[in-house]
Order: C-alpha cells, then structure tokens, then sequence
C-alpha cells in the first residue's frame, strides 16, 4: 500500500514539475515571437527610407543643371575646330569662345573641358549629356531657341559666300549666285542659309571643310561664318585666294544649354561681369570681334557710373566751399561797418 501510494505521489510530483516547466517556457517562446516581428517590421521600414533617400539625389541633380556641373567639377563644352572661336594653335586650344568659357568656368570654381562634336549631332549630345553646353560660334536660330536653353547674344555674326578672289566681281548680288556650286557644314548657319535663298549646297562636316571644297575646286563658294572669313581668308592666311563679297543673313551668336537649365541664367550673371569688368571687350579686340550690341550697352553705363560719381564730388565740393567763403567774408564786412557807425555816433 505504501508502495502504491508513494508511487502515485512521484507521478503526481513529475506532472506538476513537467506543467510547469512548460508554463515558464512558453511565455519566452511567446516573447520571442513578439520580439522579432518587431524588428523585422522596422527593418523594412528602413529599407523603404533608404530607397526614398537614393531616388531624391538623383531627382535633385537632374532638377539643377547648374548643381550638376558644381557636384563633378568639370563644364563639359561641345565644340568644333573653328577659328577664331576654338582652334589650335601649337598644339594647344585657344581661341575666343575657348577664353571665354575657361573664364565662365573659372568664376563657377570649376574646369573647363573641351570635346569635339560633330556639329550636325550637337543636340543630341547636348541632352544625353555628353556635354553641357554648345560654345562654338553658335548662331542663334529657331531651331536653337525652341530646343534649348540659349543664352544672350554675345557676338554679331552674318553669313557671307566665300569664293575665288578672282570672281568676286563677278558675283555682286545673291541672285547672281544661281549657276554656281556651295559647300557648307551640315546642320550649320550658312547651310541654312544657302536653302533660305534657294539653293542647294553639298554638306560637309566642318566649317573648315567647306573652304578646302572652295580651295580644291570641288565647289564653286561656300557659305561660313563671317567670324572665321575674316579669320581665315585673304592676305596672311591659308587661304589667300579666298575672299567674300555678299552677305546672306545678318546674327548673333548664344550659348546653348539643355533646356529648361538653370545653368543658362548663371552663366548670362558671369557674362555680365565679364562685361564690366573688362575681360570680355578685350578679349573681343584680341580676336577682332563685335560684341552683341545689347553687350555693348552694358559695357557703357560701367564708364558713365564711374564718370558721374566724380562730377557729383566737385559739385558738393564747391557748394560746400561757397558757403564757407560767404561765412567768412560776412564778419569782414560787419567789421567794416561797425566803426563806421560808431563815428557817426
């Protein structure tokens, strides 16, 4: 009987122990359970901030054309071989469209790079971003305005027909120019100028190209920028032979910026400094170039301002001095009168 009931007790013993070792355990199981989920919902919440952050970045760089140059350091120009806005000269790139941008570039506090495009892609290149502006002696057109972001005018330009020196006489009026041959850079000024007079040119990839059509005899003329026929036609040049005559539009040239920039606006800011402080007419003179007239304007009032502030000192120095000699003339003349009247007394 002691034996039946002893054993009974120990299994009694054992369930208790065995219930509860399974009540403690469970609410740490349960904890547990609690805990993670926990954190593995803050973990995805962290993830979703993080993807948040990396889309902003690129959204702000994109929105700001200007942050964008400022973030890489460098301002990337799209140019060609074309004096005296861009060329070589031992080796080296010069030029005033060269000077100009290393200035700009400067006063932004980054570097100015250089790449030639092909001039008949350079919108292309403008938007996939391969470079960041168009700076080469580009002539404003509609097609410029309505694709980019175009800067003021800043050099008068025109389109004349270039030939042999021999047949400029020959050749006085537009509608003398019927029987005749052109060349010009595709997607140019002057090719678009040829077709504006009705006539059709063989295009070519340069503007420099078209001369050496003109200089082989492969054509009879060739429509380029009045910048460069002055630059590189007549006596003293590779083309001596080569001269022009007639003019067929009359423009400006702009910088082209992708559109809708932010870049373009920054940059009319530094021209306008260039202007006044000087750097930009000189370098005009240096290349014998005309600035824009609207450039022209601003240059002038710089000289007025300094002028007039000189011409006010004089004034106020004069009215200032009147009043000091009328202040001391006046005891003079009491003194005088003084004695006077006490002898009359």
């Amino acid at each position: 009987m002691k034996k039946t009931l002893a054993l009974i007790l120990a299994v009694m013993m054992a369930f208790v122990m065995l219930t509860a070792c399974q009540d403690t355990t469970a609410p740490l199981e349960d904890q547990t359970n609690v805990e993670n989920p926990a954190e593995g919902t803050e973990a995805p919440a962290e993830g979703e901030e993080a993807p948040a952050e990396g889309t902003e970045a690129p959204v702000e760089a994109a929105a700001s054309d200007l942050q964008y140059v400022l973030d890489k350091g460098t301002l990337v120009v799209g140019m060609t071989d074309y004096a005296p806005m861009n060329y070589y000269e031992d080796g080296v790139l010069t030029g005033f469209d060269t000077e100009f941008a290393q200035a700009v570039a400067e006063k932004l506090g980054v570097k100015a790079e250089f790449i030639e495009i092909e001039w008949d892609s350079k919108l292309l290149e403008l938007d996939s971003k391969a470079i960041d502006c168009i700076w080469n002696g580009m002539t404003i057109t509609n097609e410029v305005l309505n694709a980019t972001n175009c800067s003021n005018p800043y050099v008068v330009n025109a389109q004349v027909v270039v030939m042999a020196k021999d047949k400029l006489d020959t050749y006085k009026t537009v509608e003398d120019l019927k029987d005749i041959t052109f060349a010009a850079e595709a997607g140019s000024a002057g090719a678009a100028a040829i077709a504006d007079a009705g006539y059709t040119a063989t295009e070519v990839n340069a503007q420099t190209d078209a001369l050496m059509e003109v200089a082989s005899g492969a054509a009879d003329a060739c429509v380029i920028d009045i910048t460069m026929a002055n630059a590189m036609t007549g006596e003293g040049t590779s083309y001596a032979d080569l001269g022009y005559a007639i003019s067929l539009t009359e423009e400006e040239y702009g910088i082209a910026f992708r559109k809708d920039s932010d870049l373009t606006a920054k940059v009319n800011e530094i021209m306008a400094d260039l202007i006044a402080e000087g750097t930009l007419p000189a370098l005009a003179e240096k290349y014998e170039l005309t600035l824009a007239s609207a450039l022209a304007a601003e240059e002038a009032p710089a000289e007025e301002a300094v002028e007039a502030p000189a011409e006010e000192v004089v004034a106020d120095a004069e009215a200032e001095q009147a009043p000091a000699e009328e202040a001391t003339e006046a005891p003079a003349e009491e003194a005088a009168t003084e004695p006077e009247e006490a002898v009359a007394e």
